[in-house]
């Protein structure tokens, strides 16, 4: 069953090509990751592994981009759920940038309700970190 979850809109200090340069590269994603709440397996420009407890391992790679409007992330997660993590991206020149976040992912009624909740806060963790963010021209 897919479901889809949304996060608020967060206004950053970059215009929308900042934002865009630097979520391209998933290296710079950790920025917004709580300490000690991922182990890091591998990590590329485009993909990453790493370990969630209680999920178990996670793969993410990059697979679409609409300069400075759209950055999707694919991925799954106990090698049987399938997700994206899309970064919607609104901005005009060199204004600030809002950006919202949408998680699509297919999960089952059980897991839904296991889920739900740690996804919503993942989500609003992800703006709050952006919004604080200040290093947007320091890309990788």
């Amino acid at each position: 069953m897919a479901t889809s979850f949304e996060s608020r809109t967060g206004r950053l200090s970059c215009s929308a090509a900042e934002v865009y340069s630097f979520v391209t590269d998933i290296r710079n994603m950790e920025q917004f990751i709580p300490a000690g709440s991922i182990t890091i397996r591998k990590v590329e420009r485009e993909s990453c592994s790493f370990n969630v407890t209680p999920l178990g391992t996670v793969n993410i790679q990059l697979t679409e981009k609409v300069p400075n409007r759209k950055v999707i992330f694919s991925g799954n997660a106990l090698q049987i759920n399938d997700f994206s993590l899309a970064i919607n991206i609104n901005g005009i020149d060199n204004n600030p940038a809002e950006v919202g976040i949408l998680l699509s992912a297919d999960m089952n009624p059980v897991l839904l309700i296991v889920a739900s909740d740690p996804v919503k806060r993942f989500l609003e963790t992800l703006i709050t970190e952006m919004e604080k963010f200040d290093g947007w021209k320091e890309i990788r």
